[in-house]
């Protein structure tokens, strides 16, 4: 699941020359704008066919905590 989310990152926001761990914080390492973010939550929402809520927008500072929501829906 990480590997999934980190190459959507990667093509979302266009990263070069960053490592993407599950550490990484999406505003401050990857340089994620306001809008960028929006655009990326859009295109996993479409992806795994999911909505998701806005509290739970809040909640994503690091890429693992997008991993670790995605994670939570399989089950």
């Amino acid at each position: 699941m990480f590997e999934d989310v980190k190459k959507l990152l990667i093509k979302e926001l266009r990263l070069k020359d960053v490592e993407v761990t599950p550490e990484s914080r999406i505003k401050e390492d990857l340089h994620a704008d306001s809008l960028s973010v929006l655009t990326m939550l859009m295109t996993i929402e479409e992806e795994y066919d999911i909505t998701i809520p806005d509290e739970e927008l809040a909640r994503f500072s690091t890429v693992g905590d997008i991993v670790k929501f995605l994670e939570g829906l399989k089950k």
